[in-house]
């Protein structure tokens, strides 16, 4: 049997089309490749944008500004003295960019300038940090991306 050149590229389209539609299907049906969105809300969080780098810049603009620091126990998130820490008011969100699953939230409540999230709430791996804070009327927002191993 002979295959003209316009069989082999009608073939050739074929079996180059049954390739990509075969990882396709693999991609969307196996739970190990998953592809949530990154944020729910986009738009809206979006529309907030300009709000949140305000907070964002009264954070750098701190002459003392929270010490967030890996440890053995944890992450430990360090205010300095001068805060009243009972005016302190606010929440800290742990997102794992791998995993929406064990994404979680705390609320600041201190009674020690001290907060600490336990090890054992943390798998190993990129945990994104975001500490939105208020003190005296004013809102703070601090960003960290930390490593735990």
């Amino acid at each position: 049997m002979k295959i003209n050149w316009g069989t082999g590229i009608v073939i050739a389209i074929a079996l180059f089309m049954s390739f990509i539609l075969y990882f396709v299907i693999k991609v969307q049906s196996n739970s190990k490749y998953d592809n949530e969105l990154v944020v729910e809300e986009y738009y809206k969080k979006d529309a907030r944008f300009g709000e949140e780098m305000v907070r964002v810049q009264n954070a750098q603009d701190l002459d003392q500004k929270p010490i967030i620091t890996k440890t053995a126990a944890g992450i430990t998130i360090e205010f300095p003295a001068v805060y009243d820490i009972k005016k302190i008011k606010g929440k800290v969100s742990l997102y794992r960019p791998s995993n929406k699953k064990l994404d979680f939230e705390i609320l600041i409540s201190l009674s020690n300038p001290s907060l600490l999230i336990p090890k054992s709430n943390l798998v190993g791996g990129r945990w994104d940090l975001n500490m939105e804070w208020q003190y005296n009327g004013k809102s703070y927002l601090t960003k960290e991306t930390i490593y735990i191993d």
